[in-house]
């Protein structure tokens, strides 16, 4: 039985044991954050020697960890080839260069400016200049909807900088960029899923009454939003598959927003969160099993 290395216990991991066992794939989790690794053991090959039986006997991983720093030492002791590698997943998370890339490929986006700081006042309030208020504005790498803000005028613009500024102070920070990208208003949300090329499903990411009545406008599942499972448009089936292929990204989940007029990509995500088989294409677990296979063979 093939061996896959997975580097989450969460969500994913125990929607997709199951149903990759029944496939011939085990799944293993390798704990690679929040604990101690040896790095080495002062003495040529000693350093492979450490924890064996903890790192040994996997022949794939799904994604690469998402602490790049720990990720070194376990990619190192794992020696394994990855669904989504380290570039995958650092292209990825550079929202940014994403959008770029995507623009490029003429892939429809929201209209968007990277701010790196540190810039005058001066920098910000000529960027905003080209956007109509309300604006968003994100950190350029954060996930999960963390630090995402919208600004109702320049002021409140100007507040969430200065915020962001107290931050990027912070002489570890490592990235130093925001986003400010136009605001869609009562766009719908939905989040395809992509393998090896393909859209394999989609959810809709929505909030209740109660929280669209309490002003709450971001629809990520980690903060309060349900996952409904969807058919796609062609349309929108299309763009989520011309978007993983403009990154090259194998596996990938495709932020849609969808407004009466308009299908852009809003974000990208090479570890994307596997929801329930029921909200996917029927074949879905297939096609990720082929993915998995495909990827051990080709070491």
């Amino acid at each position: 039985m093939l061996r896959l290395a997975m580097t989450t216990d969460a969500e994913t991991f125990e929607r997709v044991r199951e149903p990759l066992a029944d496939r011939g794939i085990e799944v293993g989790h390798v704990q690679a954050k929040e604990r101690a690794l040896r790095v080495s053991g002062g003495e040529s090959g000693e350093a492979a020697a450490v924890d064996p039986e903890e790192f040994d006997g996997f022949d794939v991983g799904l994604v690469y960890p998402t602490r790049l720093m720990e990720g070194a030492v376990v990619d190192e002791r794992l020696g394994v080839p990855w669904v989504n590698g380290r570039d995958a997943v650092v292209a990825s998370r550079n929202k940014a260069g994403v959008l770029a890339r995507l623009s490029a490929a003429g892939v429809p986006t929201p209209k968007t400016t990277l701010v790196s700081n540190p810039v005058d006042e001066s920098v910000v309030v000529d960027a905003v200049e080209e956007f109509s208020y309300p604006v968003v504005v994100k950190p350029n790498s954060a996930t999960r909807g963390v630090g995402v803000a919208t600004a109702t005028d320049l002021d409140s613009l100007l507040g969430v900088v200065d915020y962001l500024n107290l931050i990027h102070d912070y002489r570890a920070t490592g990235d130093k960029s925001f986003l400010i990208q136009e605001y869609l208003p009562d766009a719908r949300d939905y989040r395809a899923m992509v393998v090896d090329g393909a859209c394999a499903g989609a959810v809709e990411r929505e909030l209740d009454d109660e929280a669209l009545a309490a002003g709450r406008w971001k629809h990520n599942v980690h903060r309060g939003a349900t996952a409904r499972g969807v058919e796609l448009e062609p349309e929108a089936r299309d763009l989520a598959e011309r978007a993983a292929a403009a990154l090259g990204i194998d596996y990938l989940g495709v932020d849609l927003l969808a407004t009466a007029d308009r299908l852009v990509v809003n974000e990208t995500n090479a570890r994307p969160t596997v929801d329930a088989a029921t909200k996917y294409a029927d074949d879905f677990y297939d096609r990720f099993a082929a993915l998995i296979r495909r990827t051990a063979e080709a070491e």
